[in-house]
């Protein structure tokens, strides 16, 4: 039976530190999510958790992770409740302080078709869909470009400018932790110039590939190619489905679908930056 608690909703939300890492795993792992503990160190650091504490002490009734852009975007991510809290209100809670916090600012996120009722009733509008795939790369059918090979310091602030023109905001918070963060950090040249950049970075038995920020499909997939294989375990990404050609290109390599996921903005029209060159993200929760 669900808990029962007189002042549920007055429970204090909190802002959650790396000190709450494993606390924040354990809720995944209570929702059946894996427990993802190198992403959420990352989100942790680069962003503002925020959490309900169970007042019988078992751990985190609620949390999230806000990751901010300047005033231009944040995005929410990581959004869970205790299996035993289920259904009383309190993500909407944890949403709603969100939003008040946001002050207007624009937000994005990806949501599951389970929490997406919930974004649309808080004002969340939805402007495109994600797909995520898993499985071994097979390079069955081969990259159609080249010129890619492992980021350099040099590269450093040439990647930081293409993000940025690409994402449409400034994440150097985010993209400087990434030669820390991956295991493997790749750029795509052409003629001396930065055309292309991702990374493929551990998650629990996987490796997942993103960011994926490339001037075209065939710049992509080179990249792609060239970071699966670098890895012995199955990749996991997520491609904006607009991107029917490398959609199309992953699934004849060995990757299959898991799930669809929708896009979704409050105070704003659409993401910013431009889509046709942004592939997938670094990690669905970060934007």
């Amino acid at each position: 039976m669900p808990l029962s608690h007189p002042s549920l909703d007055q429970l204090p939300i909190r802002r959650l530190t790396g000190d709450d890492l494993q606390a924040c795993a354990d809720l995944s792992e209570d929702r059946g999510w894996p427990r993802e503990e190198h992403k959420w160190g990352l989100l942790l650091t680069a962003g503002m958790g925020l959490g309900i504490d169970d007042p019988s002490g078992r751990g985190l009734v609620t949390a999230c992770v806000v990751t901010s852009y300047g005033p231009g975007l944040g995005a929410i991510g990581m959004v869970l409740v205790a299996e035993r809290y289920a259904r009383r209100g309190v993500g909407r809670r944890l949403m709603q302080h969100v939003l008040d916090e946001a002050e207007g600012t624009p937000l994005s996120l990806y949501a599951t078709s389970n929490g997406q009722p919930l974004y649309e009733q808080l004002g969340f509008t939805q402007t495109g869909h994600s797909e995520m795939l898993r499985g071994r790369f097979t390079g069955t059918e081969p990259a159609t470009a080249g010129g890619v090979r492992p980021a350099t310091a040099e590269d450093l602030q040439h990647v930081l400018r293409l993000d940025h023109e690409i994402f449409g905001v400034d994440r150097t918070h985010l993209i400087t932790r990434l030669p820390a963060f991956a295991d493997h950090l790749r750029v795509a040249e052409q003629d001396g110039e930065i055309t292309g950049f991702g990374a493929l970075w551990p998650n629990m038995d996987t490796h997942v590939l993103g960011p994926l920020i490339a001037r075209d499909p065939a710049t992509a997939q080179a990249l792609v190619a060239s970071l699966a294989g670098a890895s012995d375990r199955p990749l996991r990404t997520d491609v904006d489905t607009r991107h029917t050609a490398l959609l199309t290109w992953l699934k004849a390599n060995g990757l299959e679908h898991i799930a669809t996921n929708a896009v979704m903005v409050h105070s704003l029209p659409d993401l910013p930056g431009d889509w046709t060159r942004r592939f997938a993200p670094l990690t669905v929760a970060a934007g």
